[in-house]
């Protein structure tokens, strides 16, 4: 089995004093980095995902100046902001493959994304031959969820390490867990 650590989203707007901070994000980003000094060479690929939403855009109705926070969102992670980069308490030097994603839509799926190169994350791994994913990030009940489902859906094994995620609420969140592990994920 070849295996991906997949970070979903540890960026500034997501964490503590960010546009869409969520209570836990700094805590996430600090154990990531630790998990990746003790394990970044159990992984094929460390791959991380990112919003890039354009700037002077709704991002399809993504943004919204009276959001309802379900499908419309405050402005955030606009691309080349500093709200769109990685937290700085993730160590990104591990970091092998960067996908970008909400370029003018409103992606929530690693799998919307795209590669440095142009390639989607599903002919990432496969060109990586990764079978499974660790799955880490923010937020479990929005991106984590939508990745995590996305990756079993192409048919590769998922895994989410659920001391490194973190969510919006708590009950969306264990609902989302719950959804993942009824698809064939796994919690660990």
């Amino acid at each position: 089995m070849v295996k991906a650590l997949l970070i979903v989203d540890v960026q500034n707007d997501f964490t503590e004093g960010g546009a869409l901070g969520v209570t836990g994000g700094d805590r996430v980003a600090e154990g990531i980095t630790r998990h990746l000094a003790a394990h970044a060479g159990d992984y094929a690929g460390v791959i991380a995902s990112r919003d890039w939403h354009d700037p002077d855009s709704g991002n399809g109705g993504h943004f919204s100046d009276t959001p309802d926070f379900v499908d419309s969102w405050p402005v955030h992670c606009v691309a080349d902001t500093t709200g769109a980069d990685y937290d700085p308490l993730l160590d990104t030097a591990p970091i092998t493959h960067h996908v970008r994603k909400g370029q003018g839509r409103p992606d929530y799926s690693a799998f919307q994304g795209t590669t440095e190169t142009g390639s989607s994350l599903g002919e990432l791994l496969h060109d990586l031959t990764v079978t499974e994913v660790d799955v880490v990030g923010i937020a479990t009940d929005h991106c984590v969820r939508a990745s995590a489902l996305d990756a079993l859906d192409s048919g590769v094994k998922v895994r989410v390490l659920t001391d490194l995620v973190v969510g919006v609420g708590e009950d969306s969140s264990k609902a989302a867990l719950a959804e993942i592990e009824a698809a064939g994920g796994e919690l660990a």
